[in-house]
């Protein structure tokens, strides 16, 4: 199948316009807007960032009676551990995501966009403001884009590496200026957001698909994956494979072909023991769990985990699951805002409970601890921060238990595991 966002040679405008691109945008500006977002509706397109709402939804919840200025903002902050498709996107296709926001700042009636990126991508900022220049001096954006009396602007905003600035409340405060700390809803941003106006917030991913879907049609995209799954995915694969990187697949793929046929398998000598099929904040899959689980959001869910941001972890037989799980408590607890108490005292509490238990200082009821503290977590705050504490936590004890008694008990891991440590 021709890939959709990771073509080749579309890195400059140039490149990019000889491939056809920016006809989409003359395409959907002689339409109505309304016509525009019905059109994402049949795509069946879901957000990319992890929650995979429908995005044509999303953007008729704007009111449309909504008077004054309405903005659209792509969550570029791409902080969740795992994760680096959205940086590869920006890097080789920076047009699709610009045109992507152009059309959809139409749709919505919104006049600005902001490209809200992540601090630490210096280099994928300076070439989306430079190729934002470009567009603008081609008048693709700006003041009456293609003599059709809209005018859109777009600007990039650098964050300063905050993981929770990737929830998009957090975000919309950050690009207030104010300290990014989650927002209650209701109000939801659709209603009430950036500066108090109607803001639609989509992932780097779902804008950059935009364009694809106004040209060929959204019964077009809606042919490609699943039926409730539709389109293409990224997956990025990081761990012991021989080709890790990021792959544009069909959603519904299996994790079996993705591994073996694309990743070129598992490095010789190494055996699975264990998946975490979206990113971090995902629960873990056995071995065995992994190569019958099908990638696209509902066969994940049937299978205990979540496809999240598509962010495919491997983890080879022989690591320790208690170590692991302690690193990404480390990550949780630090990157906690504080807001919320059971995620603020909760994330410390599980990282002190495993410190004790990786420096076999442990006991049994450790273990249930563990596992309740994040029990209690789940549900309970602003943002969903300390479910993805809570989830891989629950998971990993789950299914990998006989390691964590094995520390509680003195021995450091089971023995299978004990060599990476």
């Amino acid at each position: 199948m021709e890939n959709i966002l990771l073509k080749d040679k579309v890195e400059s405008l140039e490149g990019y316009f000889a491939a056809g691109g920016y006809r989409p945008l003359k395409k959907a500006l002689a339409m109505k807007p309304a016509e525009i977002t019905e059109e994402v509706k049949r795509s069946g397109l879901r957000g990319r960032g992890g929650a995979g709402f429908p995005t044509g939804l999303k953007w008729s919840f704007i009111p449309k009676d909504a008077q004054g200025p309405r903005y659209l903002v792509c969550n570029a902050d791409e902080g969740e551990p795992g994760t680096f498709k959205d940086r590869e996107l920006m890097l080789k296709n920076p047009h699709a995501l610009i045109e992507g926001m152009a059309i959809a700042g139409y749709a919505i009636g919104a006049g600005a966009g902001y490209i809200y990126i992540r601090g630490e991508f210096a280099a994928e900022a300076d070439l989306l403001e430079r190729e934002i220049f470009a567009a603008r001096g081609k008048g693709f954006i700006g003041s009456n884009i293609l003599g059709s009396g809209f005018s859109f602007e777009l600007y990039v905003h650098r964050g300063a590496g905050a993981y929770i600035c990737g929830e998009e409340t957090a975000l919309l405060e950050s690009l207030e200026g104010f300290k990014g700390q989650p927002r209650l809803k209701p109000p939801f941003p659709a209603v009430k957001g950036l500066f108090g106006a109607p803001t639609v917030i989509n992932n780097v991913e779902t804008l950059a698909a935009v364009p694809a879907i106004i040209e060929k049609g959204g019964a077009w995209y809606a042919s490609i994956g699943t039926p409730k799954s539709a389109g293409t995915k990224l997956f990025c694969v990081s761990g012991p494979v021989n080709k890790p990187g990021v792959y544009e697949l069909p959603l519904g793929v299996s994790f079996k072909e993705l591994l073996e046929k694309h990743c070129g398998g598992l490095k010789a000598g190494v055996r699975l023991k264990a998946v975490i099929p979206g990113g971090s904040s995902t629960p873990v899959l056995t071995a065995a769990e992994a190569m019958a689980a099908a990638l696209d959001y509902e066969s994940l869910a049937a299978a205990g985990s979540m496809l999240g941001s598509g962010a495919v972890i491997v983890i080879p037989e022989g690591q320790c699951m208690v170590k692991l799980l302690q690193v990404l408590a480390r990550f949780y607890h630090h990157e906690s805002c504080g807001q919320c108490t059971p995620c603020r005292e909760g994330c410390g509490w599980i990282e002190k409970i495993l410190n004790r238990l990786e420096e076999g200082r442990g006991t049994a009821r450790d273990i249930e601890t563990l596992y309740s503290a994040a029990d209690g977590m789940l549900g309970r705050t602003i943002c969903p921060l300390a479910d993805a504490m809570a989830m891989p936590v629950m998971s990993f004890v789950k299914k990998f238990r006989e390691e964590f008694e094995a520390h509680a008990a003195g021995r450091c891991c089971a023995p299978e595991a004990a060599g990476k440590h």
